[in-house]
Order: C-alpha cells, then sequence, then structure tokens
C-alpha cells in the first residue's frame, strides 16, 4: 500500500431547475438511512448482510468522489487506525477535469501521510486523528475529535501495548522503533510532547493554519477526572503557530430541545451561564473585520444565527487568499463537527465550486454517507434520546440560500423573492420521547433559556409552525404548566385575526409536548408545515443556490419521513396519536413500500 489510485467514470451532470416534479431520488438513498438508523457503523464489524449493505455505500461514496476528484485511499479495513473511520479513508488530491482526470501524476506521498495518521492518531479523542474530507482551490478541510487527555493517552497507551502482544500499533513498525520510542512506551514524561509532535506534523503536512474549535469547555471533565484537552489550552503552547479559533456551539443534548419545540431553531438560545461552559468565543481581530458581524454578542444569538454567522466564519477561511487549510473538531468529532463539514460541502457545492458533476440527490447522499454514517455518527442513540442535531443539519439548509453564504466573489446574483405567506396542512405529529441524556456523548447536560433574539421575533417564514391555544382556558393552563418549568420560558408570538386565516386549508387537532420538565399536554390547532413535510416548488425565480439547496433539503426531508421519521415515534399510550400517524402513513403509501425504492 499505500494509496491504490482511484478515479471512477466521469459523468457531467448538471444541478436540475426547480420543477413541479419531485426531486429525483438517490436510488440507494432509503437503504442508507434504513441502515444508518438502524446501527452504528464500526469498520472492524462489517459483514454478513448488514456488510453487503456497507460495501455497496462505501462503494458508491467511491464513485462520487471520483466524478470530479483523483484521489488516494488510506486503508483501514478492520479498522486498524481508527475503528470508527470509513474502511476506505479518502485522500482528494486533485480537481480533475473532463479531459485530465486519468493524467494527473500525483506529487503527494501518500505513505508520508498514511505513516503520519498511524503516528499521530493517539493525540487525539477516541484515536479520531486529523483527517482531509473536503478539497477546495487546493486547500485541505478536515475533521478530528479534540485532543486527548491524559487518562485516556496513558489509558490507551498501555491497553494497546498489553492486548497486541507487547506492540503498540500506535507507533511504527519493529525495525523503525528508536530508543526515544522506548520511552515514550515506558510512560516517559514526553509522551505529550512526543503524540502531539506527530499530530502537529500531521497537520502541517495537510498545510492546515486555521484549528476551530466548537467546544464549550476548556476541557472535558467526566468523573472529576480531565478526559480531554483541547489546543487552546496546552500547557507547553505546542499549537502557538496555529491560528487558534474557540467557537463554542452546543452539543448534542441541546437539540432534544429542537426536536420538542417542533423542530424550531428560532428563538432557541443556549444558557451559557451554566457550570462547566469554561470556553469563551475567541476569535483573532484580523479575521472578523470582514464580516459584519458583532461577535460580543453571540451569547444572546439563537440557534439559527449562531449556526449561520458560524457557517460565515469557516466559508469566510476557506475562501481566503492564501492556501492555507482547516481543520473543524468539537469533542468526539462525529456531532457538532459533521454538522458543520456537511453544511460547508454543500454551500460551497451550491456555488458550484466543488463535486461540480453531482446532482442534488448525489451529493446529499455523499455527505449522508460519508460525513456521518461512516465517520461514526450515533444516529440510533441519538434518535432514542431525541437529540436530533442529523435532521437539523439539513433542514437548516432554508436558512443558508441567500448570497451572504455565497463564496463566490465576483459573480452577482439574482436578489431572492420575497417568501410568501401561505401555509400547508401539518400531517405528521412528532411525540416527545422520555427526557434523558446522551449516555455516549462525552458532550455536557444542558439547559436553555428562550429569549426575544433577532430569529425569534419580526422574522418568521411561511415554514414556521404557529401554535394557537384552542379558547381561553385551555391556553391559561397551557401558560400555567408551560410557565412552570424551570428550563423554558413562554415564547411569544403574534396571533392573527380569524379574518386573516387562510380559509382553504384544514385544521388539524394535534397534541403538543409540553417542556421537557413537564407532564402536562393540551390540545392545539396547528397550522404551518410539517418539519418533514417536502417544500412546494414557488413560481418566482430562484437563484441558482436557492434552487440547488432547496432540493437538496426536499430529497433529504422525502426520504427521511418514509424511513427515519415515522419510524422513529413512540406510540401514544392511548393510540390516539399513534393511529392519526399509521392512517396517514397508510394514506400517503409510506406502508408497505420498500425504503429501497428511493
Amino acid at each position: 500500500m499505500a494509496g491504490a489510485r482511484a478515479a471512477a467514470t466521469a459523468s457531467s451532470a448538471g444541478s436540475s431547475a426547480s420543477s413541479g416534479n419531485p426531486p429525483p431520488q438517490e436510488p440507494g438513498l432509503g437503504e442508507l438511512l434504513e441502515e444508518f438508523s438502524r446501527t452504528q457503523y464500526r469498520a472492524k464489524e462489517c459483514s454478513g448482510t448488514g456488510g453487503s449493505k456497507v460495501e455497496r455505500i462505501e462503494k458508491r461514496c467511491l464513485e462520487l468522489f471520483g466524478r470530479d476528484y483523483c484521489f488516494s485511499v488510506i486503508p483501514n479495513m478492520n479498522g486498524d487506525i481508527c475503528g470508527h473511520y470509513p474502511r476506505h479513508i479518502v485522500f482528494l488530491e486533485y480537481e480533475s477535469s473532463e479531459k485530465e482526470k486519468d493524467t494527473f501524476e500525483s506529487t503527494v506521498q501518500v505513505s508520508k501521510l498514511q505513516d503520519l495518521i498511524h503516528r499521530s492518531k493517539m493525540a487525539r479523542c477516541r484515536g479520531r486523528f486529523v483527517c482531509p474530507v473536503i478539497l477546495f482551490k487546493g486547500k485541505h478541510i478536515c475533521r478530528s475529535a479534540t485532543l486527548a487527555g491524559w487518562g485516556e493517552l496513558y489509558g490507551r497507551s498501555g491497553y494497546n501495548y498489553f492486548f497486541s502482544g507487547g506492540a503498540d500499533d500506535a507507533w511504527a513498525d519493529v525495525e523503525d522503533v528508536t530508543e526515544e520510542d522506548c520511552a515514550v512506551r515506558s510512560g516517559d514524561t514526553h509522551l505529550f510532547d512526543k503524540v502531539r509532535g506527530y499530530d502537529i506534523k500531521l497537520l502541517r503536512y495537510l498545510s492546515v493554519r486555521y484549528i476551530c474549535d466548537l467546544m464549550v469547555e476548556n476541557k472535558k471533565v467526566k468523573f472529576g477526572m480531565n478526559v480531554t484537552s483541547s489546543e487552546k489550552v496546552d500547557k507547553a503552547q505546542r499549537y502557538a503557530d496555529f491560528t487558534l479559533l474557540s467557537i463554542p456551539y452546543p452539543g448534542c443534548e441541546f437539540f432534544k430541545e429542537y426536536k420538542d419545540r417542533d423542530y424550531m431553531a428560532e428563538g432557541l438560545i443556549f444558557n451559557w451561564k451554566q457550570d462547566y461552559v469554561d470556553a469563551p468565543l475567541s476569535i483573532p481581530d484580523f479575521l472578523t473585520h470582514s464580516l459584519n458581524i458583532d461577535w460580543s454578542q453571540y451569547q444572546s444569538w439563537d440557534l439559527v444565527q449562531q449556526t449561520q454567522n458560524y457557517l460565515k466564519l469557516l466559508l469566510s477561511l476557506v475562501n481566503s487568499d492564501d492556501d492555507s487549510g482547516l481543520l473543524v473538531h468539537c469533542i468526539s468529532g462525529w456531532d457538532r463537527t459533521p454538522l458543520f463539514i456537511s453544511l460547508l460541502r454543500l454551500s460551497l457545492w451550491a456555488d458550484g465550486l466543488i463535486h461540480a458533476s453531482l446532482k442534488p440527490a448525489e451529493i446529499l447522499y455523499l455527505t449522508v454517507a460519508y460525513d456521518w454514517f461512516l465517520f461514526g455518527h450515533m444516529l440510533v442513540d441519538r434518535l432514542s434520546k431525541g437529540e436530533e442535531i442529523f435532521f437539523f443539519c439539513f433542514n437548516f439548509l432554508k436558512h443558508i440560500t441567500s448570497e451572504e453564504f455565497s463564496a463566490l466573489k465576483t459573480q452577482r446574483r439574482k436578489s431572492l423573492p420575497a417568501r410568501d405567506a401561505g401555509f400547508t396542512l401539518e400531517d405528521i405529529c412528532m411525540l416527545r420521547r422520555k427526557d434523558r441524556g446522551s449516555t455516549t456523548s462525552l458532550g455536557s447536560d444542558f439547559s436553555l433559556v428562550m429569549e426575544s433574539s433577532p430569529g425569534a421575533a419580526g422574522s418568521f417564514t411561511y415554514e414556521a409552525v404557529e401554535l394557537v391555544p384552542a379558547g381561553a382556558p385551555t391556553q391559561a393552563a397551557w401558560r400555567k404548566s408551560h410557565s412552570s418549568s424551570p428550563q423554558s420560558v413562554l415564547w411569544n408570538r403574534p396571533q392573527p385575526s380569524e379574518d386573516h386565516l387562510p380559509s382553504h386549508q384544514g385544521l388539524v387537532e394535534a397534541r403538543s409536548s409540553s417542556s421537557s420538565s413537564s407532564n402536562h399536554s393540551d390540545n392545539f390547532f396547528r397550522m404551518g408545515s410539517s418539519p418533514l413535510e417536502v417544500p412546494k416548488p414557488r413560481l418566482a425565480a430562484l437563484s441558482d443556490r436557492e434552487t440547488r439547496l432547496q432540493e437538496v433539503r426536499s430529497a433529504f426531508l422525502a426520504a427521511y419521513s418514509s424511513t427515519v421519521g415515522l419510524r422513529a415515534v413512540a406510540p401514544s399510550p392511548s393510540g390516539a396519536i399513534g393511529g392519526l400517524l399509521e392512517q396517514f402513513a397508510r394514506g400517503v403509501g409510506l406502508r408497505g413500500i420498500s425504503s429501497n425504492a428511493l
């Protein structure tokens, strides 16, 4: 080995314009989502029926990468490098054109890259090393976990040594072992220098300059012990030559509230005053001048505005005039990290700057399969806890369609039309599941406050869901029960008068979940669109970027609702809501249809 050369046959295809027809589906997307929601991917457990499905997913990813890039593959067949990284780790080398696809000769020493990866993997939490996943303008956009703390580092190095017959697979082959390596194995005090030194060499080899840390903590503490660290608090200042950005972002547990609020991110604000939150936002001044964002107000931003501003920052880094790469990481690197990696990939694709030949359904398949599934996102666990950060990622595409998120500097874009104020019938009512935090995530517990914010009032779109209490007594009871929750306060929104309600739309009586600490529930009349409803095409002209992102989101919602969405809902004890969902599923043909038909 080393990196087997791969370049799939090209097939040029542009993104289709918005039309009245449903967005075309990637043939294997249904199977991908079914497998994703059934089990977490593990590189060494790909055998049997599940293994054949994973092989098809891996093969499809390689085909899609090969449409626009020449790349090498770093083998990880049995999880030898990392147990929850892809078995075929793709290293993109060149963006290739149709006529030049098979003519490139790589100057990258893939064997050296593989050696650095092998040596540096112990430096980061769970062995999730710095891995390049996007190539843009010759720059590598990478992902990883945060730095491992002394507990994990010493524990894993000892475990690897004793349970591999005395051979620590984090180091070089036997013939390459030096006296210095032997000293490290013996618990020498220079262990951090050695391991993090290889991590720094890998970052430099990939020309990474910017390191964006999404943790809300400086160090992750479990049971009173530091289990992870981060570059920003490295005592020896080993990462001082890199540009470090601390951009704290709520962990996956926070997205339980997003789900419980009917997938409404507007007005949802993280509580930054909690004891464990000790990582302030820190961005060098020279990186913020062109963005016109008041970063001092970050603690008042709701989830929409915070995600938008962080994405703008990341786009400005990769679109700068230098040739520096970017690393994005959180704690374990499989929740917040794929969120922003996926948004970066889709945003740059929507501008036609990467994966130029892929259609909307194809780029959707690639980012779900590679950025989320094959890099170990625990969708099964997250769904069982209601921590739907995965759904949030693709539903969030509606918030980044404007040209302010475009990486195109010279091309003028069409102005976007104002959104219409129409409402559609909500067909699916999601039920809240038992309120409990994630037991497998290294993310911390959370609480939140709901306040007035730029995203919470005055700028709602037709996609927002309006909750109208059914009568004054019910409204009073609702206010009383919800205001008693320690984690939330009443979130007020203006209610239209009856003569302004759309008479042609039906109203569905549904049961709304209360706050996570209340068992009380009341009846509401809902109007607005379901979170899983596929957006209907509009007659007004859309920009290419908006059209492409809208098609990706529509394809995701259609596939998600017919695979993960309905199955994830627990039946109501009374059977009323369960019966409603089952009736709807049969009515629209979602029951009895194989997911492979997608």
